[in-house]
């Protein structure tokens, strides 16, 4: 008896992730019912346990991809856009080659794309800082300069 209790249990918490499944992907009632169907019943309720396992499966490897892709796609973008904005910063060339070798040379990976989340994290924070830093210190030599131009004339003025 505790057994079919388990195994109810396990059924409904299957069951429970194929419908959120279902949500998160936005499949419509006539898409969840065609998967329904393939297994030969007419409800979700009716399937067997390692089928719902199976199709969560699916499902869930689907739902990764949607989001999983679009969240690196943002994060490679930024990333580009992060050393285009240094190297607009020191005045160098770039472009989509350009900046996409930089990555890859600094994170040590050969290919732009299989740069891991973490590491474009990473690259975006460096070289948002190398963009803040270096304008610091422009600012600062701008000070100085001017603090500097502004007692030379005073001194010529006066002499």
């Amino acid at each position: 008896m505790a057994e079919n209790k388990t195994m109810d249990s396990i059924h409904k918490g299957v069951l429970k992730k194929f419908h959120t499944l279902c949500s998160v992907l936005g499949l419509s009632e006539d898409e969840k019912r065609a998967i329904v169907e393939s297994y030969g019943v007419e409800s979700s309720r009716d399937m067997d346990t390692h089928d719902l396992i199976n199709v969560c499966a699916n499902l869930s490897e689907q739902a990764n991809k949607k989001n999983g892709t679009s969240d690196l796609d943002k994060l490679r973008k930024r990333v580009m856009a992060a050393i285009g904005s240094y190297l607009h910063s020191v005045k160098r060339e770039s472009n989509a080659s350009i900046i996409k070798g930089i990555a890859c040379r600094a994170t040590g990976y050969e290919d732009f794309n299989k740069i891991p989340r973490e590491r474009l994290r990473n690259i975006i924070a460096t070289f948002n800082n190398k963009v803040k830093d270096e304008q610091g210190v422009n600012d600062v030599i701008n000070s100085m300069m001017l603090q500097s131009f502004m007692s030379g004339n005073a001194s010529y003025g006066e002499a």
